[in-house]
């Protein structure tokens, strides 16, 4: 053969120089691959396996498997499948192994079920971190903790070694990575039985069931392998707080199946169907205006809802839980399981609802009030409060009645007079008004005196002895009338005398008392116009009438003197 080549050979011809040095077969043969080989022996612990190569390879005999008594069952002359490792390691050998010819064949196979994404058959042989090691017929495959059952599985034991289909979730062959999932399998098996069940049950049909779970929203009930939900709502028809009230674990029901969603074969189950709707007539046992007692289920922001019998609840809205207590939370007015009586306001049997009214079932505080202090009468209670229309008086039963501005005094301005009360001061008044229909009760304190300008009390022309209040630039404020209807007036500058040199306010003094004529009356306006200058003419006037004039030739001081005299007198 050397004679074929020249004197500088090339890489060809090292490879021919190779493959004549290994039979010539060098060239079917690749490191990494699965080759066909025949068992020429047998020694001790291994077996001889000639794959054609210039030398054979040694393979441990516990590799091919054993039978089931444990001993080998290969023998010499078996053709065996071997995977290549090495063409030739330090001792000349070829390094062969059947585990790894036995995984790649899995992988192959692998591969193809992967893609048509069809289940494996395989065992679970150990755990490790996160999971299971799952052998699938010579690869080895990693079973995730969550993928082993539906629900979790406290003890595997029972499953190891038992050989279950597996649905591949992931395969990556460059890094020798398998998952795989006995979760997907239960699942699409019981999905498969679902739809089985679910094609059997009619909506309307009753059936008996266990009840395999409950949750604070409803229960689980088995029907024979397949769930149905039966809602706490559906459980009864009265109020049901927690379906623990009603049901537990274990117990068997007998349910009506109430609807199936074909799409997600979801079933709603009930319990209360099976009994009498105990809204039907609801009109006729409970008429608007009848009195009833019921038992507090339920307190909200909004009002309280109360039990009339089993599955029947009214409402009683916050506004009508009392004549008294506005703005009040009902927990302070009422508390949960209390039995009260209550009045029907409105029956909606459509909407399955119940208006009920909690103080209509009690006397009418403004009725009451009304019956034992008619118009006119006198009541006595504290000031509870001061607002800018006017006082409010606390009155027996939680009322309170309203003296208006108005109403505080006959003279003196109400925004001044209302600041002489304090809050928690006792006063009485005068019953003005009862609007029961509004809630309203009118009170007068001012009405309790006299009317100063009621009557002739104060007449045109008349003189009166009035005292002096204040002094001002302008004038004089004087009070006149008794301490039950006192009044007061403001005689102006021009009114103080006849003579302008003794129109000076501050000739008078606060406390003076003087004379003065009422110079107008105006009981629209209550207001009385006084005059100090008019009564001085009026009785200059009237001396020279009764003692002469002044063609007389007595002097004015002479008669005003003799009138003077005259008056100083006591009658006869």
């Amino acid at each position: 053969m050397a004679d074929d080549l020249s004197l500088n050979p090339t890489r060809d011809d090292f490879e021919a120089l190779l493959n004549d040095s290994m039979g010539g077969a060098g060239g079917d043969f690749a490191e990494g691959t699965v080759i066909k080989g025949l068992v020429v022996g047998i020694e001790k612990d291994f077996a001889i396996v000639d794959v054609g190569l210039k030398t054979e390879g040694r393979i441990l005999i516990k590799e091919f498997g054993v039978d089931e008594n444990g001993k080998p069952t290969l023998k010499i002359g078996d053709t065996v499948e071997v995977f290549l490792e090495r063409l030739e390691n330090a001792l000349g050998e070829a390094v062969l192994s059947r585990e790894k010819a036995k995984r790649e064949e899995a992988w192959t196979r692998l591969e193809v079920v992967f893609a048509d994404g069809q289940p494996v058959m395989g065992s679970i042989v150990g755990r490790v971190k996160g999971g299971f090691t799952v052998d699938l017929g010579g690869a080895s495959a990693f079973l995730p903790g969550s993928q082993v059952d539906i629900r979790p599985v406290r003890d595997v034991g029972p499953l190891m070694g038992k050989e279950q289909p597996f649905a591949i979730l992931k395969m990556d062959r460059p890094r020798g990575n398998i998952v795989v999932s006995r979760r997907a399998i239960l699942e699409e098996a019981r999905a498969e039985q679902r739809t089985e069940l679910v094609s059997q049950l009619l909506e309307g049909e009753v059936r008996e069931g266990v009840v395999k779970n409950i949750t604070d929203y409803g229960a689980f009930v088995d029907l024979g392998g397949i769930d149905g939900l039966l809602h706490v709502t559906d459980m009864s028809w009265k109020r049901v707080n927690h379906p623990s009230q009603v049901l537990a674990v274990g117990d068997t029901v007998k349910v009506q199946i109430v609807k199936i969603n074909p799409d997600t074969q979801r079933i709603s189950l009930g319990m209360k169907q099976l009994q009498s709707d105990p809204w039907d007539g609801v009109e006729a046992k409970y008429p608007v205006g009848a009195k009833f007692t019921g038992r507090i289920t339920n307190i909200t922001d909004y009002g309280a809802f109360v039990e009339l019998e089993a599955g029947v609840e009214g409402l009683v809205h916050v506004s009508e839980m009392s004549w008294t207590k506005k703005n009040v939370h009902p927990g302070k007015i009422v508390s949960t399981s209390q039995e009260v009586e209550v009045v029907v306001l409105d029956v909606d049997p459509s909407k399955r609802r119940v208006s009920l009214g909690l103080k209509q079932a009690m006397a009418n505080p403004w009725d009451a009030f009304l019956e034992t202090h008619p118009v006119g009468s006198t009541v006595e209670g504290e000031v509870k409060n001061a607002t800018e229309f006017g006082l409010f008086i606390g009155l027996e039963n939680d009322i309170d009645g309203m003296v208006h501005l108005s109403d505080l005094d006959w003279t003196a301005p109400g925004e001044e007079v209302i600041t002489r009360y304090q809050k928690g001061e006792m006063v009485k008044a005068q019953v003005l008004d009862v609007d029961v229909e509004k809630e309203r009760i009118s009170l007068g304190i001012k009405q309790l005196g006299g009317d100063p300008m009621a009557g002739d009390a104060y007449r045109k022309g008349q003189t009166v002895t009035v005292t002096v209040t204040e002094v001002t630039s302008g004038g004089i404020e004087v009070r006149l009338g008794d301490d039950e209807a006192p009044m007061t007036a403001f005689i102006r500058k021009s009114d103080l005398s006849r003579d302008r040199a003794d129109q000076r306010p501050e000739r008078f003094a606060v406390g003076d008392r003087v004379d003065a004529q009422v110079a107008n009356v105006d009981k629209g306006a209550r207001r009385l116009s006084l005059s100090i200058k008019a009564l001085e003419m009026a009785e200059e006037k009237e001396a020279i009438e009764q003692f002469g004039s002044s063609d007389s030739g007595a002097s004015l001081g002479d008669i005003l003197g003799a009138a003077l005299r005259e008056k100083g007198q006591p009658k006869d």
